[in-house]
């Protein structure tokens, strides 16, 4: 038999990754959570975690107590609800992996009203190239821009955004406006170093007209955005990114335009957490909000 109250101990560092900031959480010292957690090990019989990089990352036994674990708090907290008849504020770490210009320009705008909201909730945003992957725990939650074929995992469909080609007016004014797609190839186009699209969703400009190439790259979608804006060519961008800078005129609307989907993807042991539950809401509310932005037509699918 183990001791109940190591289990949060556990919990604090499966969610930190670290000894030093889940002692903090904790108000305990970093030597006690060391020996509380090898107590918890020794009670149970295999390792929990694996220690490389800095970090402490689950093994296979440590995933499968984390979803007891976490169970049980949630247990706890709502009998601690129940009883007292005071609402528990959620708490503890969701690591959500999004692309780069998702990240920016949907959900740093909204970040202040889910601190707000949830103040005891630590919400890691990674924008690394290459989403982390939820059904190996990499990350708790992902925004992707497809489908995942495999894995235990909890996917929705959150909704769809336009791309369109977009350029500097003085740009244009310079090199002039393209009549259709094959006059591309007399332009300069920005786009994504192809050796480094980490999502074959991102290549776009195959898309337009088969064999584009640009020569101005860059694997940030930021970077390609202030890069058109300045006027160096003429390069494909969400809607929900150029679709307000003045900055910015659409080239060929009518002719070229792309569809994405976003889509939710969270580990199947995690999907019920109330913590989980929170952060999902917020994302759809984000969503909601490109849609309404983009007056969208309903009955075409939830389009952004």
């Amino acid at each position: 038999m183990f001791d109940w109250d190591d289990l949060r101990v556990f919990l604090a560092v499966a969610r930190t990754r670290k000894i030093a900031p889940a002692a903090r959480a904790l108000g305990i010292d970093a030597t006690t959570i060391a020996r509380r957690l090898a107590r918890l090990e020794k009670a149970l019989g295999p390792e929990l975690f694996e220690v490389g990089a800095g970090e402490r990352t689950l093994t296979a036994h440590g995933q499968a107590l984390l979803s007891h674990a976490e169970s049980i708090e949630s247990a706890a907290l709502a009998a601690m609800e129940e009883a007292t008849g005071r609402e528990h504020h959620l708490n503890g770490q969701v690591r959500l992996s999004v692309a780069e210009g998702f990240g920016t320009w949907v959900l740093a705008p909204g970040l202040a009203d889910f601190a707000r909201r949830h103040p005891a909730i630590r919400l890691d945003l990674i924008t690394a190239s290459g989403f982390l992957n939820p059904s190996k725990r990499e990350a708790d939650m992902a925004v992707m821009l497809a489908r995942p074929q495999r894995g235990r995992l909890s996917v929705r469909r959150m909704g769809d955004y336009r791309l369109h080609l977009y350029a500097a007016p003085h740009y244009l004014a310079e090199a002039g406006v393209p009549e259709g797609t094959a006059d591309l190839r007399d332009h300069v186009l920005i786009g994504y170093v192809p050796e480094f699209i980490f999502s074959p969703e991102l290549d776009y400009l195959d898309e337009v007209e088969a064999g584009l190439e640009a020569s101005l790259r860059a694997t940030s979608i930021n970077m390609q955005h202030r890069m058109i804006a300045e006027g160096a060519g003429i390069g494909v961008l969400p809607d929900f990114i150029a679709g307000g800078d003045p900055s910015l005129v659409p080239v060929m609307a009518g002719e070229v335009e792309i569809m994405r989907s976003f889509w939710l993807v969270t580990h199947g042991d995690l999907k019920k957490l109330p913590r989980i539950a929170a952060v999902a809401l917020w994302l759809q509310e984000r969503i909601e909000t490109l849609k309404s932005a983009a007056e969208v037509d309903q009955t075409t699918g939830n389009r952004l």
